[in-house]
Formats: C-alpha cells, structure tokens, sequence
C-alpha cells in the first residue's frame, strides 16, 4: 500500500465517517452482561450491532457479508467476512468487543459516558477507546487497501459481546463459528494498551491476566 494514498483515503473519512460512526457507538449505552442483568432482553446490544453494522455498510467494502452466532441463551458473536483477493490464499482474523465497561464516577461536568464530547483531540465517552472504535478502524483499513487495488488475504473480523466480563463465552462461540473462521494465518486484537498519543503501539505477544485470592 502506497502510505501517502492511505493517509489521504483515511482523512478523506475521518470526520465525515469515523468520527461520527464512533460517537453514535459511545450514546448507546450497552453495559457488559456483568453489570446488565437485562443485557439480552432490554435490545441494547442489538442496538449497537445495528449501528455498527449500518456504518460499516456505508463503506461500500467489495466482498463483505456477515454472520451471526449465538449460545443459547442469546448471546450474540458477529462475524464480519471479507472475501480474499484472487491467488492470495492467506486468512486473516481481527478482534474487537462492544460491550462497555461499567461507567464509573469522576466525570467532569460537561461529560457524560454516553454523550460524546471532542475537546482538542480527543473524544471523551464510554467505549471510544475501549473498544468501539475496533469495527471502524478495521473497515476503513480494508476499504482504504481496496480503493488501491492491493491484494488482500480473506478477512474475519470477529466482535465479541461480553469481554468485560471476562469472555465465558467466547470459546464456546468460536468453536461454533469455525467453519466461518476457518484457519487464521494470523491474528490482530485491536484490545491493547497505549503509553501515549505520539505513536502506534503494537503488543506482539499475547497477554493475559492470573488471579489469585488470598488470605493472610
């Protein structure tokens, strides 16, 4: 891909797409299933679904389908596909969530969790950063590789619902889904940390978290 091509395609979308995709995605207030005892009947996460798809669908991405799969109980895992190029017989998986973090307290006056503010250059709101922003910077990726006529391996984009709560789910759903999945050649996590705003900051290894209840 042509660098100077990308930057201009992305800032071609950054304020009349991925900004406002992304602030529609922080006013639904879809909490995670830990702290939503509703979170698969009051249709928030449904809710958030149908915004991110119908941004997505905006993007006019070649070779784009969808699937949904779900436990029993209704939670869902969507899969986003985009077929591969002709001769590239690579697969690529991404990750995102859309569930929400609890909103907590500390906000300024003029904020709120599920309005969403720019001031300078940043975008305050719940799920902006973590990890709402996941679907649209992945498909404008695409869409900006495609507007080059690069060749592209076929690409699973895969949005979980409950992350954090800590995923009991997940597996399970993935092992549903495996037939869409198939067999990644490789696998980004749009879910990592950041020092600071001055550049891209990429985990290369899995993380992970141990718990330990003590008593002393």
């Amino acid at each position: 891909m042509n660098k100077e091509k990308t930057l201009e395609y992305i800032n071609s979308q950054w304020d009349s797409w991925f900004v406002p995709s992304l602030c529609d995605f922080v006013r639904v207030p879809n909490l995670t299933p830990m702290v939503d005892p509703d979170y698969l009947t009051n249709g928030l996460v449904q809710q958030s679904m149908e915004q991110v798809d119908g941004c997505i669908q905006k993007l006019g991405v070649k070779g784009l389908s969808k699937k949904i799969y779900t436990t029993e109980e209704g939670l869902p895992l969507i899969c986003y596909i985009v077929e591969g190029s002709e001769g590239v017989n690579k697969n690529l998986m991404l990750y995102g969530h859309l569930d929400k973090q609890p909103y907590g307290t500390g906000w300024d006056e003029d904020l709120s969790p599920t309005n969403p503010v720019i001031k300078g250059d940043l975008l305050y709101g719940r799920g902006c950063s973590d990890d709402g922003y996941a679907p649209f910077s992945c498909m404008l990726g695409v869409k900006a590789a495609q507007e080059q006529g690069v060749k592209m391996p076929r690409i699973c984009m895969v949005l979980e619902t409950e992350e954090e709560s800590g995923s009991p789910n997940l597996v399970p759903l993935l092992k549903i889904a495996m037939e869409t999945l198939g067999e990644p050649d490789a696998m980004f996590c749009m879910d990592s940390g950041a020092f600071d705003y001055n550049q891209l900051w990429i985990t290369s290894s899995l993380r992970g978290i141990c718990i330990i209840d003590m008593t002393v």
